[in-house]
């Protein structure tokens, strides 16, 4: 019974790890690609379209792989920390934009 407990909650975990771990990376990235795009000179909407097909397909991506890779606790960790780090970038980007 113990080892039933445990394999669903791994299933639980690579399922929330896809779907919330991947959102937070994504999110992260279509940031800051948009705050980069923008202070490359392409406009707003460009910068901002390519970035939602860009986010679209990373999703896809990082909700497989999240599936695929042998270690659950990696798979949070690169997600939601390189979530954090590419939030945390776009962020310091987009505050350089407001002060020029």
């Amino acid at each position: 019974m113990a080892t039933s407990t445990a394999s669903r909650l791994h299933i639980v975990s690579r399922i929330a790890a896809g779907v919330l771990g991947g959102y937070a990376f994504t999110w992260g990235l279509i940031a800051l690609g948009i705050g980069l795009l923008f202070a490359a000179q392409m406009e707003f909407h460009d910068a901002e379209a390519l970035g939602y097909i860009v986010g679209f397909i990373v999703y896809l991506t990082v909700f497989l792989w999240a599936f695929t890779a042998a270690s659950v606790a990696r798979v949070w960790a690169l997600l939601l920390g390189g979530g954090a780090l590419m939030t945390g970038a776009a962020w310091l980007v987009q505050r350089a934009l407001l002060a020029a």
